[in-house]
């Protein structure tokens, strides 16, 4: 007997392929997948209406998403901590005898802004994710948080959020290593993104970047000449380094915002 094949319509040729449900959330900044595949097997999540309790569902990629009220409670005690990142700690885990940022989130070393209410609990430290990195020989602004909204927004691949850095160099700068800074060098033979590099004052650069690559300033530094002493990260999006002192932490305020 033969079967019979069904050919799609022109309608169907052209409808848009489903998206698992978990990545459109992490894609649309409801939450990271981690988080919402959570909050789909707690019946958090409806799609157009309609209850997705199915880990792995997929759905068109123009539907309408709406989180439970629980799940937003849950979003809301999430927390995001600053840190003002000395010399010699690591921004994640543990190596070759460095200690990890994360032990300096004591309460001890907690700065605490004049309107700040919040308080500490043993349970801000748990599952804070570094999001965009330090090296061990940098200093400054180092975000740590429970919010995958957070973390997206700061390392995701195409992220739109400044960060700014302060840098002491050694060596001479030409005009032409200047504007190469600013645009037209490679890592990795990979062209990087523009840049904002000027000079802060004789020795200091400042940098402004919007992607965050492995040691990115000190290699775009020794592709023209120079040799960084110094590199202190004192900005990230509209969030600034401030009078945190170093080794010091304070919580993200609620009216602040990276973009």
């Amino acid at each position: 007997m033969n079967r019979a094949i069904r050919v799609p319509s022109e309608t169907e040729r052209h409808l848009p392929e489903p998206l698992r449900l978990s990545k459109l959330m992490a894609a649309r900044g409801l939450c990271s997948r981690r988080e919402a595949d959570t909050y789909i097997e707690r019946g958090w999540v409806r799609v157009d209406g309609k209850v997705v309790d199915v880990p792995g569902s997929k759905v068109a990629p123009d539907c309408r998403i709406d989180l439970d009220t629980a799940a937003q409670r849950e979003q809301d005690d999430l927390v995001t901590i600053l840190l003002n990142k000395p010399v010699g700690y690591v921004s994640t885990q543990a190596e070759h005898g460095y200690q990890p940022a994360s032990v300096l989130i004591t309460a001890d070393r907690r700065y605490t802004r004049p309107d700040e209410t919040r308080s500490f609990s043993n349970r801000h430290t748990w599952n804070l994710a570094v999001a965009g990195r330090l090296d061990i020989d940098s200093t400054g602004l180092l975000v740590l948080t429970q919010d995958g909204r957070i973390a997206r927004l700061l390392i995701g691949e195409h992220s739109p959020v400044e960060k700014e850095y302060l840098v002491r160099v050694e060596g001479r700068l030409s005009a032409q290593g200047l504007e190469l800074l600013n645009h037209g060098l490679s890592l990795d033979g990979v062209a990087l993104k523009p840049a904002q590099v000027s000079w802060q004052n004789r020795d200091q650069l400042r940098f402004v970047l919007r992607e965050g690559k492995k040691r990115q300033i000190r290699r775009m530094c020794e592709l023209v000449g120079l040799k960084v002493t110094g590199l202190k990260r004192v900005r990230i999006g509209q969030v600034k380094l401030g009078d945190l002192p170093p080794g010091h932490w304070r919580y993200l305020a609620k009216d602040e915002r990276f973009s």
